[in-house]
């Protein structure tokens, strides 16, 4: 099939079969990549919040609570409860756009509040952070029944000995937590026991779409790139080698019906010239070689 066609049609095959070949070697790699890439910027975004949450977190234990520790002896506010303010507070930042498909919660093995309670999965990662006390920061993709999600998570300890008041003992608790939750939940804890786990978490396509849009607009511009080259060469190859070619082409089939007086253009000191100077030579060469056969010719006549 190659056989038939022109040079520019077997060029432009060549170099869309290796934009092709190219496309198609680098998709998967470069599909990793920006995943990764993709993956490491929602988990930055995600250490920021966490980040965030620490500091409300911090805020209400050390500036709220003690404002407000005789009024709690009397009714249980749970807005003084450090989780559920980092809580509420976050809720209130997924309003906001380019933060509403996060998630926090702070996945608990014994929570007061049981809508802190931490699942199977959870509870699993809470004892790694336990078992390993160098082990910091979690992350990876979880699968769950309504599609797979990515989650980073960080150790959540008792770093504060005010903690203990409401967590110790049922005794030790405020009444009006008591009335609130019971005593059976969320005590024991002990200072710096890792009770659970600070979780952001964020649909996996989200990952995968960040990651697919990257990919769609680098394969565009490198399509686009090489169309431009295509382009260029088809237009480099016209110029310097198919319309010489033409040329060489017209002027040897008119030498070669008898037009001697035909002819061949200069084409400079690359492989067109040189064929067009042989083509020359070749012209003189047949020019003398008639001019002798006619001398030769007039002579046997005379």
């Amino acid at each position: 099939m190659l056989k038939n066609l022109r040079l520019r049609q077997k060029f432009t095959i060549l170099l869309l079969a290796i934009l092709l070949m190219g496309l198609s070697l680098s998709g998967f790699a470069l599909s990793a990549l920006l995943r990764q890439n993709a993956k490491n910027d929602i988990a930055a975004t995600g250490v920021m919040l966490m980040e965030t949450m620490t500091s409300v977190r911090n805020y209400t234990t050390n500036q709220i609570n003690p404002e407000l520790k005789e009024k709690l002896e009397v009714k249980f506010l749970p807005q003084t409860v450090p989780g559920y303010s980092a809580r509420e507070v976050f809720e209130v930042l997924r309003q906001k756009k380019g933060y509403r498909d996060f998630f926090y919660k702070e996945a608990t093995l014994n929570p007061t509040n049981l809508r802190d309670k931490a699942d199977n999965f959870e509870a699993e990662v809470v004892e790694k952070f336990r078992k390993n006390s160098n082990l910091k920061e979690l992350s990876d993709f979880r699968k769950l029944s309504g599609g797979d999600i990515f989650y980073i998570a960080r150790p959540l300890a008792v770093s504060e000995p005010s903690c203990l008041e409401c967590h110790s003992t049922p005794e030790a608790a405020p009444k009006s937590m008591i009335d609130r939750y019971g005593s059976t939940n969320g005590f024991g804890w002990q200072l710096n026991e890792i009770v659970g786990a600070q979780i952001i978490s964020v649909p996996a396509n989200t990952v995968i779409n960040r990651a697919n849009k990257s990919s769609f607009v680098i394969i565009g511009l490198v399509s686009a790139v090489f169309a431009a080259v295509i382009l260029l060469v088809n237009i480099f190859l016209n110029s310097q080698v198919i319309r010489p070619l033409k040329h060489i082409t017209r002027v040897a089939e008119e030498v070669s019906t008898g037009h001697m007086d035909a002819e061949f253009d200069k084409f400079g000191n690359d492989e067109i010239g040189n064929l067009a100077k042989a083509f020359k030579r070749m012209q003189l060469s047949l020019e003398m070689a008639m001019n002798r056969l006619k001398k030769s010719h007039g002579n046997t006549s005379t």
